[in-house]
């Protein structure tokens, strides 16, 4: 699925992520980095919250999220920048060594109206513990993508073969 444009995506489309492990030294590193809240440092602190470790910082778990959804590499030639991440929610805490993934199902698929050559995916996206198929955190984000050149278009490709 590689090398998709705007005109390759359709409503309904799924895409899942490979699964990858969050160790206690990633939260740890996050969480000196960008969110030194006591809960995703120290264990005693975290267990006074009512967990039985440090948890990801839910920026970590959001990063890490989009980073496995990207690394899937669909539309490296058409991406442009994004408009935006609507209804972001954390809904279970990501503690050492679970094991994620994302799965992503397109929503809809929006032509720009000013502008024709791009138009705008809503996704929802979900990050999901391996063991259980529990939701960690859910989002809907918008993907700004070029449409195909023509050159390239499979349609224009059978009209150039004729």
């Amino acid at each position: 699925m590689h090398g998709m444009f705007f005109d390759d995506v359709t409503v309904g489309q799924i895409f899942e992520t490979k699964a990858v492990t969050v160790s206690k030294t990633d939260i740890l590193n996050f969480a000196n980095g960008f969110d030194p809240n006591l809960f995703h440092l120290d264990t005693a602190v975290a267990r006074c919250h009512g967990f039985p470790d440090v948890i990801a910082a839910g920026m970590h778990t959001l990063s890490l999220s989009m980073k496995l959804f990207f690394d899937l590499n669909l539309w490296d030639d058409a991406v442009l920048p994004s408009p935006g991440i609507d209804n972001v929610r954390w809904l279970r805490p990501v503690l050492p060594d679970t094991c994620l993934f994302v799965k992503a199902k397109v929503s809809e698929v929006l032509p720009s109206r000013s502008k024709p050559d791009r138009g705008i995916i809503k996704v929802h996206q979900e990050t999901l513990e391996q063991s259980t198929g529990a939701v960690l955190l859910s989002l809907d984000a918008m993907h700004r993508l070029k449409r195909r050149p023509a050159s390239t278009h499979p349609a224009s490709k059978k009209e150039d073969a004729a």
